[in-house]
């Protein structure tokens, strides 16, 4: 018996009866409609329960289950002055919701910035949410900056220039930047970032009232010189920055770079927000240290999260600094959201601290590697005049550019009308790209997967040409 499908038979038979009832009026009872729809009485509780969430039917202890009251009909409002109170909408909204859509059923997403389900811990994380569930501790009020064993395994992480009491937890990176954009510069200040860089960085400093100035970034990262005139034209205090497998592109910050880039920031007085968001997703080598491993004056500001390389649902991320800085790191988190959940910060120290760990990271290597090379195998085989930017050694996108005359905006538009989700590299910029390029995600999908995804994405490169 598929229950799925059992369920999906229960759901229907019950909403069209629902519809064409007067409300009170009594639905089959669960054993009828078992034996009726060759389900059981979980499924069909399940199917019910549902209903109810959705307002059609009413479970009535001991008497059954009815057709619930339908709402009274009322006009529909007029809110159209909302748009005189609220003004524009602000930059970047409405490419950070295109980012994080859901693929429908049927599409194949080659555009995610997570993993793909068959890649989660999933036996790991459940049985370390279970366990936290269990100790009474997790559910009691902690410290607002988060579990100190917890800040201290993020600290360590940092190469040891951080200790524990220089982090604080936050739920996910992208609210440890909102936080730190916030905290460390005021409206109409100047960020500098890299470019291309990660969209969620260009959206959350924009919402903090940042003007966003690019820096060149090539295969071997931000190019420190231009950094360095940056820094003396706009008078910035803060830099973000990449430096392991950059979204979009995947360059690494060449290790000559890296003195270079850190004298840059020094010199400015200015401070370096290090987003080390891949560090658990390598593919080819060791990564290099993090910038904040070689910091001694306190310029590096140091991210790291968690979900990337567990789960979308495991929101749990650490932000840190030396100084001031970190106390108003500290003080602007505690005015969001007071603290992460206990049971949450608990399973995530037991996830990272046992040795499903250790097996989690060395299983997602494998699966990274063989991904990107099945999507680069396709790009070869159906797209050749397509082009990688480079051959990322972590992270989990591929930076394509496009042929010369070939609109990226246009191209995502096609792809979908093929059944294939890809992102436009235009949004990743701070201004105006010098090329179309996409950005190609290979680890939401299985290899056969990401190539008959590239086969249609060649349909709709046909399509415009």
């Amino acid at each position: 018996m598929n229950d799925d499908n059992a369920l999906v038979r229960v759901i229907q038979d019950l909403r069209t009866r629902a519809a064409g009832a007067a409300p009170g009026t009594r639905l089959p009872s669960i054993r009828e409609l078992t034996g009726r729809h060759r389900a059981s009485p979980v499924t069909v509780t399940r199917a019910i329960r549902q209903l109810v969430a959705d307002g059609l039917v009413e479970a009535r202890p001991g008497r059954g289950t009815f057709v619930a009251a339908h709402p009274d009909r009322h006009p529909l409002p007029d809110l159209s002055w909302q748009a005189v109170a609220l003004g524009p909408r602000p930059d970047g909204e409405e490419a950070m919701q295109a980012l994080l859509a859901v693929a429908r059923p049927g599409t194949i997403p080659l555009s995610s910035g997570y993993l793909d389900a068959e890649l989660h811990p999933v036996a790991a994380i459940g049985a370390a949410l279970a366990r936290a569930a269990r100790q009474p501790a997790a559910w009691q009020r902690g410290p607002v900056e988060g579990r100190e064993d917890l800040r201290a395994w993020f600290a360590r992480e940092a190469g040891g220039g951080l200790r524990a009491d220089d982090m604080v937890i936050c739920p996910g990176g992208q609210a440890a930047l909102s936080t730190a954009f916030r905290a460390l510069t005021a409206p109409g200040d100047t960020v500098l970032v890299e470019s291309p860089t990660y969209l969620g960085a260009l959206a959350a400093a924009r919402a903090a009232g940042l003007r966003v100035v690019p820096v060149p970034a090539d295969v071997d990262g931000v190019r420190p010189e231009l950094l360095a005139a940056a820094f003396t034209r706009t008078g910035a205090r803060l830099f973000y920055c990449q430096p392991l497998y950059a979204n979009p592109h995947g360059a690494v910050l060449a290790t000559a770079r890296r003195t270079q880039v850190a004298d840059a920031v020094r010199a400015a007085g200015a401070f370096l927000l290090e987003d080390d968001y891949a560090r658990d997703l390598t593919i080819e080598g060791e990564p290099p240290p993090p910038l904040a491993a070689d910091d001694p004056d306190g310029h590096v500001i140091y991210l790291r999260s968690l979900t990337k390389s567990v789960a979308p649902g495991l929101r749990v991320a650490a932000i840190g600094a030396r100084g001031p800085a970190g106390a108003r790191l500290r003080s602007a988190r505690v005015l969001d959201d007071f603290f992460v959940a206990g049971p949450m910060q608990q399973a995530a120290l037991d996830l990272v601290t046992s040795p499903a760990w250790d097996r989690h990271l060395r299983t997602l290597r494998k699966a990274l590697r063989a991904r990107r090379d099945a999507l680069l195998a396709a790009l070869r085989r159906h797209l050749p005049a397509v082009t990688p930017v480079c051959v990322p050694r972590g992270g989990l996108h591929v930076w394509v550019g496009l042929p010369e005359g070939l609109d990226d905006t246009e191209l995502a538009v096609a792809a979908a009308a093929e059944r294939v989700v890809v992102f436009p590299g235009r949004p990743w910029h701070a201004a105006e790209p010098l090329a179309p390029y996409l950005r190609l995600t290979f680890a939401a999908a299985p290899p056969d997967v990401l190539d008959e995804g590239v086969r249609r994405l060649a349909r709709a490169v046909s399509a415009l040409d």
